[in-house]
């Protein structure tokens, strides 16, 4: 089956299965605390890496949850991925969590799925099917941590007059802004590849603006995981926002 599957429909199935496995450990009551995060982390982790190194052997692989040997950086497609973006939320049986997906080929974020379990009905957002985008309200919104807002969103948002939306994982930010929940998803307090790639391939099928804050590209499958920043909004708010951040003085 998974041979037949193009890479975004592999993407999807997988995130959502992956999340259906979540949401059944979680429902197991087993586990509580950390010991649910990491059971949910493991599950999730053993689950994707082995379905993607059966379906697609010869692409290189890089996970959260996974020890990385280097061997990621001879191979042109790279899945990416993150079994649990935002443990604290899933932990805590919100529905701002999400599992990722993602291929970058070339370092380019070209394909990735979005599974949101905890929402109703549970959702993937994918980026071989995009959604019309919801209209801009009035007053723009900009999601931000729910425990560490960056500095940097919160003091654009209120130059710009934008509303502060408190929400977990990365993937459930961005998310937002294609569900028509929030507008602009400012971060600049560290992250790794796996906590944006998967989420900014789909938000660059629909549309939105995706950068680093100082407007560079962003790149996957470099040597360094590292990716501390980034911006996904819609592309006519992007150029005053980028603007925003340059005028910003020094911490």
């Amino acid at each position: 089956m998974s041979a037949s599957l193009t890479d975004a429909a592999l993407a999807a199935h997988l995130a959502a299965v992956a999340g259906r496995l979540l949401l059944e450990v979680r429902a197991s009551g087993i586990f509580s605390g950390k010991s649910l995060g990491l059971a949910g982390d493991q599950t999730a982790n053993q689950f994707l890496v082995h379905a993607l190194r059966e379906a697609r052997p010869d692409d290189g692989l890089l996970s959260e949850e996974m020890k990385c040997d280097g061997t990621r950086l001879l191979h042109e497609r790279v899945w990416i991925v993150d079994p649990v973006d935002g443990t604290r939320e899933y932990g805590e049986a919100r529905a701002d969590w999400a599992v990722h997906v993602g291929l970058a080929v070339g370092g380019n974020p070209v394909v990735g799925a979005v599974a949101l379990p905890g929402a109703e009905g549970g959702l993937v957002l994918r980026s071989d099917q995009p959604r019309l985008l919801p209209l801009a309200p009035d007053r723009l919104r900009m999601v931000v941590s729910r425990t560490r807002p960056a500095r940097e969103a919160v003091e654009i948002a209120a130059r710009i007059g934008a509303e502060l939306v408190p929400m977990g994982s990365a993937g459930a930010k961005a998310m937002a802004i294609i569900l028509g929940q929030a507008d602009i998803y400012l971060h600049s307090g560290g992250q790794y590849e796996w906590d944006s790639m998967a989420p900014v391939a789909v938000a660059l099928a629909h549309g939105l603006h995706c950068s680093r804050i100082d407007g560079s590209p962003l790149r996957y499958n470099q040597p360094d995981v590292a990716l501390p920043d980034l911006l996904i909004c819609r592309r006519e708010d992007a150029g005053m926002i980028l603007e925003q951040i340059r005028d910003l003085p020094p911490a």
